[in-house]
């Protein structure tokens, strides 16, 4: 399976960065609700990729299951990265590069479990509780809770 998803992303061409942010941009504003996925009416962090995903590659290739608000602080599988990892191109945390999707982990030893679109070197587009979607500075601290980085691809296989 593994090497079956190695040869599908090795034929994968990345999507163009520009448009994958001009549509991050797109959801500014969004108010922040849980596993929805809604431009201008609701969306969490995944709900913000997933409408990303929707405009810039095109029909979400695979529905996403229920999850509990509190998915991330229980067990010890990478549940979001190995996802992305079925559609996306991986690329190495140190190499990202605006328009791709960083997986965070929030605290030492967690799994990552937040996520967000860079748009520059020094910012990127999330959706949070409290804030909703906004676009906000890559600050320290968040740069180093980076775990991952993927690209979309060009178009859906």
């Amino acid at each position: 399976m593994i090497e079956q998803a190695r040869h599908f992303q090795a034929a994968m061409e990345a999507a163009d960065p520009a448009r994958v942010i001009a549509a991050a941009r797109e959801w500014i504003g969004t108010p922040y609700h849980d596993q929805a996925s809604i431009k201008g009416i609701g969306c969490d962090c995944l709900g913000l990729a997933r409408g990303v995903w929707r405009d810039v590659v095109g029909p979400e290739p695979q529905r996403v299951p229920p999850y509990s608000r509190d998915w991330g602080e229980v067990g010890n599988r990478e549940v979001l990265l190995s996802g992305a990892l079925r559609w996306m191109l991986p690329c190495p945390p140190f190499q990202r590069a605006p328009g791709d999707l960083v997986l965070f982990r929030m605290r030492q030893g967690a799994i990552a479990k937040h996520c967000g679109i860079l748009t520059s070197d020094s910012r990127f587009v999330h959706s949070y509780e409290r804030g909703g979607v906004v676009e906000a500075p890559l600050t320290g601290a968040w740069r180093r809770r980076i775990a991952f980085a993927l690209r979309f691809p060009k178009e859906a296989r």
